[in-house]
């Protein structure tokens, strides 16, 4: 069975920073691809981040290109988004998901329950 677990999320201050964690089980992270989702009250969900087994690239939304970075410690089974410089904007619930293509432009086949992350002005 295949699980994703996030964790870190939390209450920080505007300009403050978290690093999530995303620990999976049942899958080989050398083949597939994690991206990072949020969503927020009201709003629809988007893509944040993503790291692809393919071809090694890392994907970031425009928006958040130089405040968050994903990472991956493949001996771990485990995916980190540090976000730093975080905007009440940022607020929302982050999920981490993976698909088995291996490209971050896939299909994400399986997602975790997500982890709150609330930034206060």
């Amino acid at each position: 069975e295949v699980q994703l677990v996030e964790s870190g999320g939390g209450l920080v201050q505007a300009g403050g920073s978290l690093r999530l964690s995303c620990a999976a089980s049942g899958i080989t992270f050398d083949y597939s691809a994690i991206g990072w989702f949020r969503q927020a009250p009201g709003k629809e969900r988007e893509a944040v981040s993503c790291i692809s087994s393919s071809d090694g690239d890392t994907y970031y939304a425009d928006s958040l290109k130089g405040r968050f970075t994903i990472s991956s410690d493949n001996a771990k089974n485990t995916v980190y988004l540090q976000m730093n410089s975080l905007k009440p904007e940022d607020t929302a619930v982050y999920y981490c998901a993976a698909g088995f293509s291996g490209s971050c432009l896939g299909i994400y086949d399986y997602w975790g329950r997500g982890t709150q992350v609330t930034v206060s002005s």
